[in-house]
This record gives C-alpha cells, structure tokens and sequence, in this order.
C-alpha cells in the first residue's frame, strides 16, 4: 500500500489511555482505541444499531456499542456478541514522530 494512503489524525499524546475517542479522519468518522500499548482504528458507526461506537464501553479489546450492547473486537472489527453480526470496517495505525497515522483506501 502507499504513503500517500496514510492519514495524519493527532499527536500521539492526545490519545487516551486504555479508553476510544471519535474523530473525523479524511471525512470518514473513525473510532481509535488504547489498548495497552497498541492502537487500533474502526469506523466509528456500529453496524446494527446506528450508535457512535466512540460513546460506548471498551473493554480489552472488546467495544460495547452503547445503544443496544452489542460487541466487537477493536482488533479487526469483528462482531463478538449480539445483536451486531456485520463486522465494522477497521484501518491500519501507524505511529512516526509523535503522530498517528490512519491508513484509508
């Protein structure tokens, strides 16, 4: 994939610990998550219930939608526990001088 794909989103000191924040990337409404030491990206809308995914509870590596409590796994957006059963599109993250950078295609 090119360079010219990655997004700069915000320094990495405005990122959360072990918590999600939702902003706008590029015109697309992104969900980045703290987990320990790793980031991960996601679209910021669950699949099933229309909720920014960005006001729910994380847990690990598990969002909580806060609509309908349905699950998915930061990781790669796969939908761990009903109702949700379509996966939310994730992005690569990527950390160079201080900023994170979201992969968009």
């Amino acid at each position: 994939m090119s360079d010219l794909n990655w997004i700069d989103a915000l320094g990495a000191s405005e990122l959360p610990a072990d918590d999600v924040i939702g902003l706008a990337v590029a015109g697309y409404d992104i969900a980045i998550y703290t987990v320990g030491d790793a980031i991960y990206a996601t679209d910021n809308t669950c699949t099933h219930g229309q909720a920014r995914l960005c006001d729910g509870f994380l847990d690990g590596h598990e969002i909580e939608c806060p609509l309908h409590q349905g699950k998915f796994d930061v990781r790669d957006g796969r939908p761990t526990c009903d109702p949700v059963t379509q996966a939310l599109r994730s992005y690569p993250v990527k950390i160079e001088g201080g900023r994170v950078f979201v992969q968009i295609d």
